[in-house]
């Protein structure tokens, strides 16, 4: 059977793709994209904005062009399963904690937890260890799409880990609310624990860490992030540098607090890639509450922010909040906010230069130039000899082209 398998949203999506795509694969289903005239389409939806409400709907109604059967999964599925089940080629709608449902009714199997023959989707691996949120941001829809906190036993994840040896040299550790893992298990256990159990019992050569909150990031997380084997790049949602709207966000921390930890980090971990997401145009925000978070992004050592304009989700606290910021005010300020962290990428990229990177081999093209992703979240080009991907390859960045650096090969230290 061939099937396409179309993914939107946050990196708990992937790992949850990822996981279906290789189970396909390990029971003999071929995963194709959309111009690969699939028997059958399965969308893993998000809803965190309404611009991903609307990808998900365009994506349906594309896949429904196909003339394929169409299986909807994911966050927006989840919060509009009536409207989703009305559209043309939807024959199922999958809730978020049913996802392994598919792979049963599909294959006709009553567990798929044996996946060694399906690695073939990407060049590293999506592992989720923890799912829901019991945060209540105001601005956010996603703790009633995907429940309360839950999280994966450790003794489940090292065995998924291990059984990736080989096969992969990258795992990135994920969830919803990555920094509240093991707080629901009995007994409580913190991520400190399970990242250094990840670190003795596996021989995983690169271990990245999804986002976390920055007033999680304790003492014990700090000494462990600054392990070889840990990747050397953080992501750390900002949302608004100013103190008024974060407490209106109903965020747990001050921009004070962000600015001196991030700034700690990265004088402990040198080099460090720090990333961070930002919301322009939230209720409230002025021109004063703008340029606090516009010149908390100039100072702080981050080195890449995704910013998104405000979005009003039916349902949480912040959909009644007033004023509400008009469409192009919100429009300029995401620019200027892109703006600033595009010269923070690039200064920080420009910084690589002369410097021994390892990268995890992604693509390799016709000329022989391989593409990969390195520990600090940064793409490079290189001519590499005798590469394939997956494979890890040392290389010296002799500059920056475009969004890439480039680099040459350099022998493994």
């Amino acid at each position: 059977m061939n099937i396409s398998l179309l993914t939107l949203g946050c990196k708990v999506n992937q790992a949850e793709s990822s996981q279906i795509a290789a189970e396909l694969l390990s029971h003999g289903c071929k995963v194709v994209d959309l111009d690969g005239r699939p028997d059958l389409c399965i969308i893993n939806t998000c809803s965190v904005t309404s611009k991903s409400d609307y990808q998900s709907k365009q994506l349906i109604r594309r896949a429904a062009k196909t003339g394929s059967k169409i299986i909807v999964t994911g966050c927006y599925s989840e919060l509009n399963g009536e409207a989703v089940r009305s559209m043309d080629g939807v024959t199922a709608v999958v809730a978020n904690n049913k996802k392994e449902s598919i792979i049963n009714k599909l294959c006709n199997v009553t567990s798929c937890k044996d996946v060694s023959q399906g690695r073939n989707y990407k060049s590293r691996h999506f592992i989720k260890v923890q799912d829901g949120c019991d945060n209540a941001c105001s601005y956010c829809i996603i703790p009633k799409a995907r429940g309360r906190s839950r999280s994966r036993k450790m003794n489940e994840i090292i065995e998924e880990i291990g059984s990736l040896e080989g096969s992969y040299n990258e795992v990135v550790i994920t969830g919803i609310h990555l920094g509240m893992y093991g707080y629901d298990l009995v007994p409580k256990v913190k991520l400190s624990v399970l990242i250094r159990s990840i670190l003795l019992k596996t021989k995983m050569q690169r271990i990245r860490l999804s986002s976390l909150e920055i007033n999680e990031i304790d003492e014990e997380l700090m000494e462990l992030i600054q392990e070889k084997r840990i990747c050397n790049h953080l992501h750390i949602p900002l949302q608004s540098g100013d103190n008024k709207i974060l407490g209106m966000m109903n965020r747990k921390y001050n921009s004070l607090q962000f600015k001196d930890k991030l700034l700690s980090i990265a004088g402990r971990l040198p080099g460090v890639s720090i990333g961070t997401d930002i919301i322009a145009g939230f209720p409230g925000e002025g021109e004063n509450e703008f340029e606090n978070t516009r010149k908390l992004l100039e100072k702080a050592p981050i080195s890449y922010a995704h910013v998104f304009p405000f979005s009003a989700r039916k349902g949480t606290m912040a959909f009644e909040m007033k004023p509400r910021l008009n469409d192009l005010t919100i429009k300029k300020r995401c620019e200027i906010l892109r703006t600033l962290g595009k010269k923070k990428k690039n200064d920080y990229m420009h910084n690589q230069t002369g410097k021994i990177l390892d990268m995890i081999v992604e693509e390799i093209d016709e000329e022989g130039y391989c593409t990969g992703t390195t520990a600090n979240y940064l793409r490079v080009r290189a001519r590499l000899e005798s590469s394939r991907p997956r494979d890890v390859a040392y290389v010296r960045i002799a500059g920056v082209k475009d969004d890439s650096l480039i680099g040459y090969p350099i022998e493994s230290s």
